[in-house]
């Protein structure tokens, strides 16, 4: 409220806290209530099920859709946009990736969610047309990360990067960092990459790693497989992180709406640059792009201006 002065907008952003909290619990308890493993199904974008991907997607649906403030909601592990009821919508639209890196679950590795927020543009039922916009259009952006704690990341547009931590005893999110950026100097020397892919990576990724491991001095490699813990560690610590396209996965394999534009948003809000490299022919900015399909994929690269810089001078060479 003392940010944005718009009450639905806080309205959201307290229903989206309070599935991170449903969400945050049941990853607590998987063991308990039984709810490692796979749920026998795919996804939207043909990744296996687990148990907690589905109950974590129900959690964020249910609280969003009874908010009264959202119209159109994108989900990682539904095929097709839900349309709320115009009697019971509001102005935003939000993507969400409800449990990123969930194939770590099983092992307690820390997961999370990613979500972006979109001012609808139309009148009367909402359409998709809402939602297939630029990442400039984002109005927030943010992650909550299943961790040793549980932390959410925010920011509003041109409002700085926020960290609040969950604090259990109270059940609320506490604002402990306010305008949190890169470090100044580029922080440490970390690449976050999964390099099983690097037999098919373009030279100019392969140029880049190599760079980062030569000299007396080489880089940290760094990788945990859930998106959430790298570009928060990348954040904090500096370093970059790379998903880039390959030779398989030619258009990458993260997708725009609710994994590339929302982390874009923070990392350029801290300071850092997002790009992806060499796309579709020319070196686009991230939040440039402009998505066709609520599912599109797009090629990753996420970090201090230091370290992409270099990686765009590949590309350049």
């Amino acid at each position: 409220m003392l940010t944005s002065k718009d009450q639905e907008l806080a309205v959201l952003l307290s229903a989206l806290s309070l599935a991170c909290k449903a969400t945050a619990r049941a990853c607590n308890k998987a063991g308990i209530a039984l709810l490692f493993g796979l749920a026998g199904e795919t996804n939207a974008t043909g990744d296996d099920q687990k148990k907690l991907d589905v109950l974590s997607n129900d959690i964020f649906i249910n609280t969003l859709t009874n908010s009264g403030a959202c119209a159109v909601l994108v989900s990682e592990e539904n095929e097709d946009p839900i349309i709320i009821d115009p009697a019971n919508a509001g102005r935003f639209c939000v993507a969400f990736d409800p449990l990123d890196g969930s194939s770590n679950i099983d092992c307690n590795v820390s997961t999370g969610t990613i979500f972006g927020i979109y001012e609808r543009k139309t009148t009367g039922l909402a359409t998709v047309s809402d939602i297939l916009r630029t990442g400039n259009d984002l109005i927030v952006a943010g992650y909550c990360m299943y961790g040793a704690a549980t932390e959410l990341v925010i920011t509003f547009k041109n409002q700085g990067v926020h960290r609040f931590t969950l604090d259990p005893s109270l059940g609320e999110f506490i604002h402990t960092h306010a305008n949190v950026t890169f470090p100044e100097d580029g922080g440490k020397k970390i690449y976050s990459c999964n390099e099983g892919n690097s037999s098919n990576w373009d030279a100019a990724i392969k140029a880049s790693v190599e760079e980062f491991k030569a000299g007396s001095k080489p880089y940290a490699a760094r990788y945990v497989g859930s998106m959430v813990s790298d570009v928060h560690r990348t954040i904090l610590y500096g370093g970059i992180y790379l998903y880039p396209a390959d030779a398989k996965s030619k258009d990458g394999k993260l997708r725009v709406l609710y994994e590339g534009f929302p982390m874009a948003m923070i990392v350029e809000q801290a300071g850092g640059v997002a790009s992806c490299g060499l796309f579709k022919g020319k070196i686009q900015r991230l939040m440039d792009l402009v998505p066709t399909t609520i599912h599109e994929k797009c090629p990753v690269i996420l970090g201090g201006p230091r370290d992409v810089d270099l990686v765009l001078r590949k590309y350049k060479e």
